[in-house]
């Protein structure tokens, strides 16, 4: 049986890992989440008595904790984001999110269908769970903190940044596409879902969770920014928890109108912001916000990585890994630079933000809510082989290189401006 004072001290040292690393491993060929992913494996490889790590038997308490993650780190890239969101200033990001995202998803359903020999809907289940670019994991290649100049990011950061934070609540209507699938046609193929699917799960929410993040924005910018009361003003008392309270209520309103709670607290965060774009009050939501993001990412990467020590991948095929290879290092890489041809993006940008579209978090998120809500017709621990495997790659892969490449682009790109 585990003793509790061990979890404390472990639960103790985490927090000051999680404080500490960042500041220590900018730039090096490291990253917070693969220190803790492979702490986890570590752990669990020492013969302790640890508690039984399992998001397969555990997917309910799965599904909730990325959740969690996912809504607080889509929070913290809304609020980081400097540029105001038009369709010239935000060109790259509709690119990413109109061509490379579909061409991603399609293409690694071809290939589930294809190399994995996986009935149509779970083909489409895996495109779905790793379409998106993670929030989470990307902290690398993402804008810092915000400031009051639009011009102060560069366009790879950016582009990287504005896809996560949107490509996460665009993930639900594919997700729904493979469950509406299995739900019709079992293990075969069907179109008979194909309208309702549009009309209600591409349309109604996601218009409903852009109206709603829009709505809530824009209310509490009034309130941070502009109440007559300074008792209400919140701007004026610098408590940066009130960005949990905006990123819960934008998420809980929204899908309670039956809304995308991912897509609606990206737009709060975006209305936010533009609410009074050079207040420094967005740096004490912004950095409180990030303090939680990064403190949960390190547990639930140590969590992950401790079922990886403990059987996670026995499920695994060698068709299912050169799957997950073949998306980090072919499929993401080719659609993103379909997606952005002619884009106002350098060659060595454009081929970094192809190239950096990380799996992690959010893709473990969507895969517990896809089988939760529908069955596939494949194991589900061979689904969730495949999608830990791919994480793990993207994690080992992303961490090792993201920082000296961001750097040695920052360094490019400082000799060629005047």
């Amino acid at each position: 049986m585990t003793n509790p004072d061990a979890v404390f001290a472990s639960l103790g040292v985490g927090a000051l890992l999680a404080s500490v690393l960042p500041r220590v491993l900018a730039g090096r060929p490291l990253s917070l989440p693969l220190i803790f992913l492979l702490c986890g494996i570590g752990v669990y490889l020492l013969p302790l008595p640890l508690p039984a790590i399992d998001p397969v038997a555990d997917r309910m308490v799965t599904e909730h904790i990325t959740e969690v993650v996912v809504i607080i780190s889509l929070m913290g890239a809304g609020l980081a984001l400097n540029r105001p969101v038009g369709w010239r200033r935000w060109l790259v990001t509709w690119r990413l999110l109109g061509i490379t995202m579909p061409l991603t998803f399609l293409t690694t359903a071809g290939l589930a269908w294809w190399l994995l020999d996986w009935p149509p809907a779970a083909a489409l289940l895996l495109g779905a769970v790793l379409s998106p670019t993670d929030p989470v994991l990307a902290s690398e290649v993402r804008v810092g903190e915000p400031t009051d100049d639009e011009h102060d990011e560069d366009e790879a950061r950016f582009a990287l940044t504005s896809e996560a934070g949107l490509n996460d609540g665009l993930a639900f209507p594919l997700t729904y596409a493979a469950v509406g699938l299995a739900a019709v046609a079992g293990t075969g193929w069907s179109t008979g879902w194909i309208g309702a699917w549009a009309a209600q799960d591409v349309a109604y929410k996601c218009a409903v969770g852009v109206l709603g993040g829009l709505l809530v924005g824009r209310l509490l910018g009034w309130l941070f920014f502009r109440a007559r009361s300074r008792s209400l003003r919140l701007s004026q008392h610098r408590e940066g928890f009130v960005a949990l309270g905006a990123t819960f209520l934008s998420f809980g309103l929204t899908e309670l109108a039956g809304g995308y709670g991912f897509l609606a607290v990206f737009v709060t965060a975006c209305a936010i912001r533009a609410a009074e774009r050079a207040h420094g009050y967005h740096n004490v939501l912004h950095d409180f916000i990030e303090q939680v993001e990064r403190l949960l990412t390190a547990a639930v990467l140590f969590l992950l990585g401790a079922f990886i020590a403990s059987g996670g991948l026995s499920a695994l095929t060698w068709q299912g890994a050169i799957a997950g290879i073949a998306v980090l290092l072919v499929v993401r890489p080719l659609s993103g630079w379909l997606g952005l041809l002619r884009a106002p993006l350098g060659k060595r940008e454009r081929w970094v933000v192809a190239a950096y579209g990380v799996r992690g978090i959010g893709s473990l998120y969507y895969l517990a809510y896809g089988l939760g809500q529908h069955g596939f017709g494949v194991p589900e621990r061979e689904l969730w082989s495949v999608v830990v495997f791919t994480v793990l790659v993207s994690v080992v892969l992303h961490g090792v290189t993201a920082g000296p490449v961001i750097t040695r682009l920052d360094r490019l790109r400082g000799i060629r401006s005047p």
